[in-house]
């Protein structure tokens, strides 16, 4: 089973969707398997987003990620990285396919309102910049039944 980050943006929080955001990632049958809300400071913002230094959108990324807090979290699923990126949608809203997470709440290219891994390489340096091991839950190792 695959694991994958999710962050649900500053402006995601802002709308109150977040709730929203779970239930459609619960509705697949994903798993969280941590979370925890960040006040990402503008230095954890760069270094999480360090690969995008020197490029036009950098400043007003790492500007509008470190503004309010973040929901980070770390869902769990079969395929998970490659289904995610399909429900999520493209980074613009405008151009998203219809019934996506960016076309329903996306305000722009930028207030997008939630970012996933785009790969597992990706994911793992992002799940290990936020959450230590003991931290992350295995739903393989147990499940609760009634």
């Amino acid at each position: 089973m695959e694991q994958t980050l999710v962050i649900i943006k500053p402006d995601g929080l802002s709308k109150k969707i977040t709730g929203k955001i779970i239930n459609i990632l619960e509705k697949e049958n994903f798993k969280m398997a941590a979370c925890r809300m960040f006040f990402l400071d503008k230095k954890k913002t760069e270094l999480f987003y360090e690969e995008h230094r020197g490029k036009e959108f950098y400043p007003p990324l790492v500007s509008f990620m470190s503004s309010n807090p973040s929901l980070v979290m770390i869902w769990q699923g079969d395929e998970i990285i490659s289904r995610l990126r399909i429900i999520v949608g493209n980074t613009n809203p405008e151009t998203a396919e219809e019934g996506t997470i960016r076309k329903m709440y996306a305000g722009d290219n930028r207030h997008n309102v939630i970012h996933c891994s785009d790969s597992p390489k990706s994911a793992q340096r992002e799940i290990d910049f936020f959450f230590p091991e003991e931290e992350i839950y295995n739903w393989e190792r147990k499940e609760y039944k009634k």
